[in-house]
Protein backbone atom coordinates (compact mmCIF):
# COMPACT_ATOMS: atom_id res chain seq x y z
CA UNK A 1 0.00 0.00 0.00
CA UNK A 2 1.37 3.00 -0.52
CA UNK A 3 1.20 5.44 2.44
CA UNK A 4 1.40 9.57 1.84
CA UNK A 5 4.59 10.17 3.53
CA UNK A 6 6.61 8.28 0.88
CA UNK A 7 7.97 9.68 -2.06
CA UNK A 8 6.29 11.43 -4.15
CA UNK A 9 5.37 9.29 -7.50
CA UNK A 10 5.41 9.90 -10.97
CA UNK A 11 2.34 7.74 -11.54
CA UNK A 12 0.02 8.52 -14.15
CA UNK A 13 -2.54 6.70 -15.98
CA UNK A 14 -4.09 8.82 -19.07
CA UNK A 15 -6.93 6.87 -20.70
CA UNK A 16 -6.93 7.25 -25.18
CA UNK A 17 -9.92 5.73 -25.90
CA UNK A 18 -12.36 2.66 -24.84
CA UNK A 19 -9.91 0.65 -22.67
CA UNK A 20 -6.70 1.55 -24.28
CA UNK A 21 -4.66 3.11 -21.29
CA UNK A 22 -1.28 4.81 -20.92
CA UNK A 23 0.31 4.18 -17.48
CA UNK A 24 3.69 5.73 -16.43
CA UNK A 25 4.14 3.84 -12.88
CA UNK A 26 7.74 2.54 -11.46
CA UNK A 27 9.69 4.51 -14.15
CA UNK A 28 8.37 2.56 -16.49
CA UNK A 29 5.51 3.79 -19.55
CA UNK A 30 2.79 0.35 -20.32
CA UNK A 31 0.49 1.01 -23.00
CA UNK A 32 -2.57 -1.38 -22.15
CA UNK A 33 -5.18 -3.02 -24.83
CA UNK A 34 -4.20 -0.75 -27.89
CA UNK A 35 -6.96 -0.84 -30.25
CA UNK A 36 -5.68 2.10 -32.86
CA UNK A 37 -8.65 1.64 -35.51
CA UNK A 38 -10.22 4.74 -36.91
CA UNK A 39 -13.74 5.37 -36.09
CA UNK A 40 -16.36 3.57 -37.66
CA UNK A 41 -14.08 0.88 -39.14
CA UNK A 42 -15.17 -2.32 -37.69
CA UNK A 43 -18.83 -3.97 -37.79
CA UNK A 44 -21.01 -2.89 -35.73
CA UNK A 45 -22.60 -5.17 -32.33
CA UNK A 46 -26.24 -4.17 -32.37
CA UNK A 47 -27.09 -2.08 -35.54
CA UNK A 48 -26.96 1.32 -33.80
CA UNK A 49 -23.54 2.27 -35.18
CA UNK A 50 -20.09 0.52 -36.94
CA UNK A 51 -17.31 0.43 -33.89
CA UNK A 52 -15.31 2.16 -32.60
CA UNK A 53 -17.79 5.16 -32.52
CA UNK A 54 -15.40 7.39 -31.80
CA UNK A 55 -11.74 8.73 -33.16
CA UNK A 56 -8.61 8.44 -31.05
CA UNK A 57 -8.13 11.66 -28.93
CA UNK A 58 -4.32 11.77 -30.78
CA UNK A 59 -1.99 10.62 -33.08
CA UNK A 60 -0.87 7.05 -33.15
CA UNK A 61 2.63 8.20 -33.17
CA UNK A 62 2.18 10.34 -29.72
CA UNK A 63 0.78 7.46 -28.34
CA UNK A 64 3.45 5.12 -29.05
CA UNK A 65 5.84 7.58 -27.85
CA UNK A 66 8.19 7.04 -24.52
CA UNK A 67 6.40 3.31 -24.48
CA UNK A 68 8.46 0.37 -22.75
CA UNK A 69 6.03 -2.39 -22.53
CA UNK A 70 2.91 -3.45 -23.99
CA UNK A 71 -0.19 -5.27 -21.97
CA UNK A 72 -2.64 -7.11 -24.16
CA UNK A 73 -5.24 -8.62 -22.14
CA UNK A 74 -6.87 -10.71 -24.33
CA UNK A 75 -7.33 -10.86 -28.24
CA UNK A 76 -10.72 -9.11 -29.36
CA UNK A 77 -9.90 -6.44 -31.45
CA UNK A 78 -11.27 -3.76 -29.28
CA UNK A 79 -8.22 -4.59 -27.09
CA UNK A 80 -6.02 -5.37 -29.87
CA UNK A 81 -7.01 -4.62 -33.54
CA UNK A 82 -5.31 -5.02 -36.68
CA UNK A 83 -3.91 -1.52 -36.77
CA UNK A 84 -2.44 -1.77 -33.52
CA UNK A 85 -0.71 -4.69 -34.96
CA UNK A 86 0.66 -2.95 -37.91
CA UNK A 87 1.65 0.09 -36.44
CA UNK A 88 3.46 -0.93 -32.93
CA UNK A 89 7.40 -1.87 -33.12
CA UNK A 90 7.58 -5.10 -33.55
CA UNK A 91 10.47 -5.52 -30.83
CA UNK A 92 8.57 -3.82 -28.47
CA UNK A 93 7.58 -6.34 -25.08
CA UNK A 94 4.44 -7.61 -24.88
CA UNK A 95 2.83 -9.35 -21.69
CA UNK A 96 -0.31 -11.08 -23.12
CA UNK A 97 -2.11 -14.40 -21.18
CA UNK A 98 -0.64 -17.70 -21.62
CA UNK A 99 -2.06 -18.92 -25.19
CA UNK A 100 -2.36 -15.80 -26.52
CA UNK A 101 1.48 -15.88 -27.69
CA UNK A 102 1.36 -17.81 -31.18
CA UNK A 103 -1.34 -14.92 -32.27
CA UNK A 104 1.04 -12.12 -30.97
CA UNK A 105 3.97 -13.87 -32.81
CA UNK A 106 1.95 -13.91 -35.83
CA UNK A 107 1.62 -10.76 -35.84
CA UNK A 108 5.34 -10.16 -36.19
CA UNK A 109 6.18 -9.63 -32.59
CA UNK A 110 9.21 -11.08 -31.24
CA UNK A 111 9.22 -10.22 -27.52
CA UNK A 112 6.19 -12.23 -26.09
CA UNK A 113 5.80 -12.88 -22.24
CA UNK A 114 2.98 -14.90 -21.08
CA UNK A 115 2.03 -14.09 -17.27
CA UNK A 116 0.87 -17.10 -15.50
CA UNK A 117 1.14 -15.93 -11.86
CA UNK A 118 3.42 -13.10 -12.02
CA UNK A 119 6.28 -11.59 -13.37
CA UNK A 120 8.99 -8.68 -12.25
CA UNK A 121 10.20 -5.54 -13.96
CA UNK A 122 13.07 -4.17 -12.53
CA UNK A 123 11.15 -2.68 -9.30
CA UNK A 124 7.37 -3.27 -10.67
CA UNK A 125 6.13 -6.64 -9.82
CA UNK A 126 2.90 -7.55 -12.17
CA UNK A 127 0.22 -10.22 -11.08
CA UNK A 128 -2.08 -12.01 -13.03
CA UNK A 129 -5.59 -11.89 -10.91
CA UNK A 130 -8.66 -13.84 -12.00
CA UNK A 131 -10.84 -12.09 -14.64
CA UNK A 132 -14.33 -13.15 -15.81
CA UNK A 133 -15.98 -11.48 -19.43
CA UNK A 134 -19.47 -12.71 -18.50
CA UNK A 135 -21.64 -15.08 -16.44
CA UNK A 136 -23.33 -18.43 -18.12
CA UNK A 137 -22.97 -19.89 -21.40
CA UNK A 138 -21.68 -16.53 -22.67
CA UNK A 139 -18.31 -16.52 -20.80
CA UNK A 140 -16.87 -19.57 -23.02
CA UNK A 141 -18.08 -17.24 -26.10
CA UNK A 142 -16.03 -14.64 -24.77
CA UNK A 143 -13.12 -16.63 -23.95
CA UNK A 144 -10.28 -16.06 -21.59
CA UNK A 145 -9.40 -12.78 -20.31
CA UNK A 146 -7.12 -10.95 -17.23
CA UNK A 147 -6.72 -8.66 -14.69
CA UNK A 148 -3.75 -7.39 -13.24
CA UNK A 149 -1.96 -5.70 -10.45
CA UNK A 150 1.07 -3.21 -10.40
CA UNK A 151 3.00 -3.05 -6.86
CA UNK A 152 6.80 -1.08 -6.86
CA UNK A 153 8.53 0.51 -3.96
CA UNK A 154 6.78 4.19 -3.34
CA UNK A 155 3.89 3.90 -5.80
CA UNK A 156 0.64 3.07 -4.87
CA UNK A 157 -0.82 -0.65 -6.04
CA UNK A 158 -2.84 -0.26 -8.78
CA UNK A 159 -5.67 -3.03 -9.46
CA UNK A 160 -6.74 -3.13 -13.31
CA UNK A 161 -10.22 -5.24 -13.54
CA UNK A 162 -10.04 -6.34 -17.37
CA UNK A 163 -12.52 -7.13 -19.31
CA UNK A 164 -15.03 -8.42 -16.21
CA UNK A 165 -18.28 -8.32 -14.57
CA UNK A 166 -17.71 -8.48 -10.09
CA UNK A 167 -17.94 -11.31 -9.46
CA UNK A 168 -16.43 -13.58 -6.29
CA UNK A 169 -12.77 -13.90 -7.36
CA UNK A 170 -12.43 -10.74 -8.49
CA UNK A 171 -13.73 -9.19 -5.21
CA UNK A 172 -11.22 -11.76 -3.62
CA UNK A 173 -8.42 -10.63 -5.55
CA UNK A 174 -9.01 -7.45 -5.05
CA UNK A 175 -9.32 -7.65 -1.44
CA UNK A 176 -5.92 -10.03 -0.82
CA UNK A 177 -3.99 -7.01 -3.27
CA UNK A 178 -5.08 -3.72 -1.29
CA UNK A 179 -5.17 -1.91 -3.95
CA UNK A 180 -4.81 2.02 -3.53
CA UNK A 181 -6.29 2.31 -6.84
CA UNK A 182 -8.72 0.17 -8.97
CA UNK A 183 -9.20 0.33 -13.08
CA UNK A 184 -12.78 -0.79 -14.28
CA UNK A 185 -14.30 -1.66 -17.69
CA UNK A 186 -17.30 -0.09 -17.09
CA UNK A 187 -19.42 0.44 -19.65
CA UNK A 188 -22.38 -2.09 -19.15
CA UNK A 189 -21.69 -3.97 -22.38
CA UNK A 190 -24.37 -6.62 -23.47
CA UNK A 191 -23.73 -10.01 -25.64
CA UNK A 192 -26.63 -12.45 -26.46
CA UNK A 193 -28.61 -9.96 -23.62
CA UNK A 194 -26.11 -10.98 -20.83
CA UNK A 195 -23.92 -8.49 -19.04
CA UNK A 196 -20.47 -8.94 -19.97
CA UNK A 197 -18.32 -6.33 -18.30
CA UNK A 198 -19.31 -4.15 -14.85
CA UNK A 199 -22.49 -1.85 -15.56
CA UNK A 200 -22.44 1.28 -13.26
CA UNK A 201 -24.01 -1.28 -10.43
CA UNK A 202 -21.20 -3.29 -10.36
CA UNK A 203 -18.99 -0.03 -10.85
CA UNK A 204 -20.69 1.03 -7.49
CA UNK A 205 -20.64 -2.27 -5.74
CA UNK A 206 -16.60 -2.42 -5.96
CA UNK A 207 -16.30 1.12 -5.17
CA UNK A 208 -18.24 0.86 -1.95
CA UNK A 209 -16.51 -2.16 -1.16
CA UNK A 210 -13.53 -0.42 -1.61
CA UNK A 211 -13.87 2.64 0.34
CA UNK A 212 -10.20 3.63 0.56
CA UNK A 213 -9.57 3.16 -3.06
CA UNK A 214 -9.82 5.38 -6.02
CA UNK A 215 -12.08 3.47 -8.53
CA UNK A 216 -11.11 4.79 -12.25
CA UNK A 217 -13.92 3.95 -14.44
CA UNK A 218 -12.82 3.41 -18.26
CA UNK A 219 -13.93 1.45 -21.58
CA UNK A 220 -17.12 3.68 -22.02
CA UNK A 221 -18.84 5.10 -25.00
CA UNK A 222 -16.44 3.70 -27.33
CA UNK A 223 -18.67 0.65 -28.76
CA UNK A 224 -22.32 0.31 -29.85
CA UNK A 225 -23.16 -2.63 -27.21
CA UNK A 226 -22.42 -0.45 -24.56
CA UNK A 227 -25.39 0.39 -22.56
CA UNK A 228 -23.76 2.53 -19.52
CA UNK A 229 -22.54 6.10 -20.11
CA UNK A 230 -20.26 8.41 -17.95
CA UNK A 231 -23.25 10.80 -17.43
CA UNK A 232 -24.90 7.73 -16.36
CA UNK A 233 -22.53 6.49 -13.98
CA UNK A 234 -22.24 10.05 -12.03
CA UNK A 235 -26.18 9.92 -11.55
CA UNK A 236 -25.86 6.68 -10.55
CA UNK A 237 -23.11 7.53 -7.77
CA UNK A 238 -24.92 10.90 -7.08
CA UNK A 239 -27.75 8.67 -5.77
CA UNK A 240 -26.14 6.17 -4.41
CA UNK A 241 -23.92 8.62 -2.21
CA UNK A 242 -20.63 7.89 -3.65
CA UNK A 243 -17.96 10.29 -2.94
CA UNK A 244 -16.60 11.60 -6.48
CA UNK A 245 -13.33 12.74 -5.11
CA UNK A 246 -12.25 9.24 -5.62
CA UNK A 247 -15.08 7.79 -8.23
CA UNK A 248 -13.11 8.98 -11.14
CA UNK A 249 -14.58 9.07 -14.70
CA UNK A 250 -11.91 10.45 -17.27
CA UNK A 251 -13.01 11.53 -20.42
CA UNK A 252 -10.92 10.18 -23.78
CA UNK A 253 -7.39 12.16 -23.89
CA UNK A 254 -7.74 12.66 -20.10
CA UNK A 255 -4.45 12.15 -17.77
CA UNK A 256 -5.12 10.93 -14.28
CA UNK A 257 -2.28 12.15 -11.44
CA UNK A 258 -1.85 9.40 -8.68
CA UNK A 259 0.91 10.10 -6.57
CA UNK A 260 -1.38 10.49 -3.41
CA UNK A 261 -4.57 8.69 -2.63
CA UNK A 262 -7.71 10.85 -3.29
CA UNK A 263 -9.12 11.00 0.29
CA UNK A 264 -6.52 10.86 3.37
Amino acid sequence: MFLPDEEPTDMKLKLLRNATLKLTYGGRTFLIDPDFGPRHSRRSFTGRSENPMIDLPEPIEDIVAGVDTVIVSHLHADHFDEVAKERLPKDLPIICQPGDEAAIAQAGFSSITAIDCFIRLGQIILKRHPAQHGTGAVVETMGRVMGLSFEAPGEPTLYWCGDSVLYPPLRDAATATGPDVIVTHSCGAMWDNTLIVMDDEQTLDLAEAFPLATVIATHMEALDHATVSRSALRKAAKERGVDMRRLRIPADGETIELGVPALV
